[in-house]
Formats: C-alpha cells, structure tokens, sequence
C-alpha cells in the first residue's frame, strides 16, 4: 500500500509540471501564429502605401517593425488574459499546478518581461529610431555624398528626443505615488495593493509612466483619427462612389468652362495692351486650375480602365453588408464605452483614484461576450485580433480621408502607392501610438474581462440553522473575481498593473473616452451629411507636383 501511494504521489507531481507545460504552450503557440500573420500583415499594408519612386530601404523597413512592434504588444494582452484565467478551475479553486504561490509568480513574470521587452523596444522606436530615419532621409541629398555628415546632421537632431524619453523615466522613476489613506480595511486599500503587488521596482514605474505618456499621445491620436474613421468607413461603404462615366462628363464641361475663360481674358489683350494687375492674378488661378482639370481627367480615364473599380461595382451588395456590419460594430462599441463610463462615473472610487471601479454594476454586452468565450481559448484571442484590427483599419480610414495635420497645417497626404517615406514614417508612428491606447480602450470596453480573464473565488457566507443555540454554518458560492476579493484568491492582468500604476493617468483616460464618443457622434452626423464620395477621391489636389501625377499615372 505505501508502495502505491508513493507512485500515486510521484504521478501527481509529474502531472503539475506536465499541465502547466502543456497550458502555458498553447498561449503562447497562439501567440507566435499571430505574430508571423502580424508580420505578414505589415509587410503588405506598408508596401502598398509606400511611394514608387521615392521609396527608402531603411524608412521602409523601420516602418514595418515599427507598426509590426506596436500590434505585437496588443496581442499579448490575450495570453496575459489566459494565463491568469487558466490558473483556476470554474468552480474558483487554484488548478494543481497554480496552487503553489511561486509557480504563479514565475508565469506572472514570463509575460511581464514579455511587456519589458516590447515597450523597451516601442521607447526605442519612438524616441530614437523613427526620429533619427526621419531626419536621415531629410538631409538627404542627391549631391551630397558624405554619410557620415548625413548621419551626424540626423543624430544632432534625434537628441532632442532622447532627452525627452530620458526626462520621462526620470519622472517615472521619481514621481510620488498614491500613498494609501488610514482608514482601516477601504476598498481603495485593497486596490492600492493590486499596484504594489508587482514591486516597488523603480524600473517599472519609470517605463509606466513613458509609455503611459505615449499612450496619453495615443489618445489624442485616437480621437482625431480614430472616432472620425469609425463613421466615416462604413458610410463611405454604404454609400459608394460617383459614376465614373458621370465625373469624366462633369470634368470635360468644367474644362471647357475655364478654357472659355482663359480665351475671353486673353482676347482683351489681343490688340497688345497690358493686362491690369487683377486680370493676371485670375489667368494664373485659372492656369492652374485648367491644369488640375486636366490631371483630374488623367486619373479618371485610368480609373475607368482599372480592373479593381469594375470587380468593385460587382462586388457592391457585398460591400453594403460590409458597411452595414462595421457601423452596427462601431454602435455596439459606443453603447459599450457609454455603459462603461457611466458605471465609472455612478460607482467608482472618485477622480483621484484615477475613477476605478470595484465589480461591473451595469450590463456591458462586449465585457459579457469576452467573458464567455475566455474559456473556450482561442475565441476570446480572435475576438480581441478582430477589435484591435477594427481600430487599426478605422483609424486609418480617418487619416485617409484627413491628411497628417499639425494644428491647421497639413504636413502629409496618405495615399497609396504614392506615400513619401516621411509621412510613412509619421503614419506608423500614429498608428504604434493608436495601437498603443487600444489597450486601455479594451480595458475600458470589458474591464472585468481585462482585469482578471474569468477567473472566479470562493467566498464563504454564513447561513443560518432552524435551531439558533446551534450557531451559524458557513457555505462557499463561487463569484467572478473583481477588486473585493481577497488578496490571495485573484490574479490580476499585467497589462493591468502596467498601464494603470499612475492613477492621474487613468483619470485622463477616462475624459479623454467622453471626448472620444463626441468626436464619434461629430463624425457620424458629417458623415451622414456628405454626398457619395468621387472614385479618385484624394488622388488629385491643387497642390500636387507634377513628379506626384506622373508617378501615378505612369
């Protein structure tokens, strides 16, 4: 009998180390198939917008890894999910590999230093690299073939934002957290544990706090860009494009109108008098728009050829359902974020708690949804790839039809095949930050879910007897986790430690979502008002250079 305890008893220990190996191994299976797509997906989605003929090697592939870094560092935050979620059995109790404290630190850590990694390499990109590509490609110059000079002009200018990122860790490193209040045994005294559960590594709260600030940029970017996009792109889809034979009619009547122009100002000058100051100015405008006209017809005599244009009018119900589909998806997405918001802001612990919130109080359909499929791995993992590539194609709808602007001056036009490796860089560098914000925006949409997976405890509650001297029993009922559960019962996200250590950063956060549901609402009310949108929309503008045209037509 002893004998067969012992191997019983060695069975189980190999069991532990076999189960946790093969969980830990399919999270991360998952992982690296979505990283060779990511990598695959970056690769075409940068090579169709780069210029032909002004195209960089370097700009290129630095925009690629770029862009490819930011989605990678999304796509994480599902394993982080699972990890966490997979530690415990449905009914709340730590499966046999999880029930030690240590193994659980020890997975804990593999995924913080997975998000180490990543955001080094983001502070990398952002603060030195894309800068430094950037101003190397700006001192270019076809007569100048001293690099060396090239290379010390672009660093002399990169330096500007090294001394940024280093002023951002050194005020991570520095800056005060929130010390927890006196009152005995407060829900905020349990949460401000959550923070401290990682450490007090200064390391952490120095690259917390730079990529927090990266994140804060993200926000912007993401109401700029991405609440415009999230209207813009399934109306324009709905709505559909001119008639190409329709704009070539329109366009030859208005060349012949300005043409007639031109003929009746010159005729004044047949006889050889001047023409006055005002009768100048008018030639050259109407010079310069004849010209556009003329590149407009250019453009929609390739467009009427184009192959795609034709396949894209067969395939027009299709892209109606399309469009139909994102903007119910964009719907659902700002009933969500208003639910989660106001439930912040009806039952959270207050502004200078960075409004968290302790359990769901209301309904959120998306954080229903993630929570019923984390179980059933990868589902949950999909759904998360589909929101966060939702965001990515919105976003870039609404820099499409946007433009890169700083203030009210458009420094960039992104189109595609015809993108200067400047604003290639400039674009990735505002897609790394929106990628970078998705990942409170998902926090914000399911924020149990991110939090703590589907992860449940047992929590012990007395039930009394028919005969009172007999005293109370006590019975265990199994709830999700949230933040007033004990201590050692819930795991909570790394993600969530690392994104949420600052709470002023999180109150940001917060009014930056209402501004980011009214730009949304701006959007879709512009959007609606807008006619259908010509089929070389953007191709053609008055300030286009010829090199541009040519480039395109030929």
């Amino acid at each position: 009998m002893a004998r067969v305890s012992c191997v019983a008893g060695s069975e189980a220990v190999m069991a532990t180390p076999v189960a946790l190996l093969s969980e830990s191994v399919l999270g991360w299976s998952i992982f690296t198939i979505v990283l060779l797509v990511i990598v695959a997906f970056c690769w075409v989605y940068i090579r169709k917008y780069q210029s032909r003929q002004e195209s960089e090697v370097i700009s290129t592939i630095t925009a690629i890894c770029a862009l490819a870094i930011a989605l990678i560092t999304s796509a994480l935050l599902p394993v982080d999910i699972f990890l966490v979620s997979f530690m415990k059995y449905p009914n709340g109790t730590y499966k046999e590999w999880a029930a030690n404290n240590e193994t659980r630190q020890q997975i804990e850590d593999t995924v913080l230093y997975g998000y180490y990694t990543l955001y080094s390499i983001i502070l990398f990109c952002v603060f030195f690299w894309i800068p430094f590509v950037y101003f190397y490609y700006e001192e270019k110059d076809e007569d100048n073939i001293n690099k060396c000079l090239q290379v010390k002009n672009a660093l002399k200018y990169t330096i500007g934002f090294v001394i940024v990122c280093s002023a951002l860790l050194l005020i991570g490193t520095f800056v005060p957290l929130e010390s927890p209040p006196n009152q005995n045994s407060t829900q905020w005294e349990k949460v401000q544990f959550l923070f401290e559960e990682l450490g007090s590594s200064h390391g952490l709260a120095a690259l917390s706090f730079s990529i927090s600030s990266l994140t804060l940029i993200g926000m912007l970017a993401v109401i700029t860009y991405t609440a415009y996009g999230m209207s813009v792109l399934p109306l324009n889809l709905i709505k559909g494009t001119r008639s190409v034979l329709y704009e070539r009619l329109e366009n030859t009547e208005d060349m012949e109108d300005v043409e007639h122009q031109i003929d009746k100002l010159k005729a004044k000058c047949a006889d050889g008098r001047p023409l006055s100051m005002r009768d100048r100015r008018n030639l050259e405008d109407l010079e310069a728009k004849l010209q556009m006209l003329h590149r407009r017809g250019r453009h929609l005599e390739i467009a009427e050829r184009n192959c795609c244009n034709k396949v894209g009018s067969a395939l027009r119900p299709m892209k109606i359902l399309l469009g139909v589909f994102f903007i119910l998806v964009a719907l659902l997405f700002f009933v969500t974020l208003f639910i989660s918001n106001l439930d912040k802001a009806l039952h959270s612990a207050g502004i200078s708690t960075g409004f968290i919130i302790f359990g769901t109080n209301l309904t959120n359909p998306l954080n229903e949804l993630l929570l019923a499929l984390q179980p059933v791995f990868p589902l949950d993992y999909v759904l998360i790839t589909t929101i966060t590539m939702y965001f990515v194609f919105t976003s870039m709808a609404g820099i499409r039809n946007m433009g890169i602007w700083f203030f009210w001056i458009r420094l960039y036009k992104i189109r595609p095949q015809r993108t200067r490796p400047q604003a290639l860089l400039f674009l990735c560098m505002i897609l790394l930050l929106i990628v970078l914000h998705t990942s409170y925006m998902i926090y914000s949409l399911a924020p149990q879910y991110v939090m703590y997976g589907s992860q449940k405890y047992l929590l012990q509650t007395p039930v009394p007897t028919a005969n009172s001297s007999q005293g109370n029993h006590s019975a265990a009922i199994t709830k999700i986790c949230d933040a007033d559960a004990p201590e050692d019962q819930c795991t909570v996200t790394r993600s969530y430690l690392f994104l949420h250590k600052f709470w002023f950063f999180s109150t940001i956060y917060y009014f930056g979502n209402w501004a980011f549901l009214l730009v949304f609402l701006i959007g879709l009310v512009v959007s609606c008002c807008k006619g259908k949108k010509s089929v070389i929309e953007g191709e053609v503008d008055a300030d286009d250079s010829d090199l541009s045209d040519d480039e395109y037509v030929h």
